[in-house]
């Protein structure tokens, strides 16, 4: 009887010990899920490239995005998509929403969302860079209307290329700047 005894108590830790790596296993798959599915479902990583967001943003910034619940509204910096423009996602500012109109007076370098000028602290100079497209403009249904802070060295919804932008196409909403590490923080 002894010698039972002495095999189930060797045999006790041994399966406590898997009892454990069994549980912390099942812990890190959990948290791997809903971390996946955070990122998948609710926020994403993407790095800003190129200069059109300029003072506001810089190149290789890189922004939190969250699309969940996300419905477009003016002065946020959003996160967008439009193969026939860019294949890479692209940053932007909303100025206007469906049913809004937008007038820009290239010499004073003012833009006016219906009749109103906008106190555009953000920019980095004033809107004299006219492309393709005539004001004033009215945003379509389902669409955005999307500019760059650094106006005059960003090609957006003034250029016909991009033009009005399908709400289908943003990605999402930045929440904050995750780096450089010494400008974690929100972002207006």
């Amino acid at each position: 009887m002894r010698r039972e005894k002495k095999s189930s108590e060797e045999e006790a830790p041994k399966g406590r010990f898997h009892s454990e790596l069994f549980d912390w296993g099942e812990a890190l798959i959990l948290s791997l899920t809903i971390v996946i599915l955070v990122f998948v479902f609710g926020v994403r990583i993407i790095g800003v490239e190129g200069s059109s967001m300029v003072p506001t943003l810089q190149n290789g910034n890189q922004l939190l995005v969250s699309n969940l619940f996300y419905t477009p509204e003016k002065g946020d910096i959003v996160i967008l998509t439009k193969d026939s423009f860019m294949t890479s996602p692209i940053v932007k500012r909303v100025i206007a929403t469906e049913g809004d109109t937008v007038d820009i007076d290239f010499e004073t370098g003012e833009v006016s969302v219906n009749g109103e000028v906008l106190d555009e602290t953000y920019i980095a100079e004033k809107t004299q860079t006219h492309f393709d497209m005539d004001f004033p403009q009215t945003v379509p249904e389902g669409c955005i209307f999307v500019m760059g802070d650094n106006r005059n060295h960003s090609t957006d919804s003034r250029c016909e290329a991009l033009g009005m932008v399908d709400t289908r196409y943003v990605i999402g909403k930045v929440l904050m700047r995750i780096y450089p590490l010494n400008e974690i923080g929100t972002v207006s």
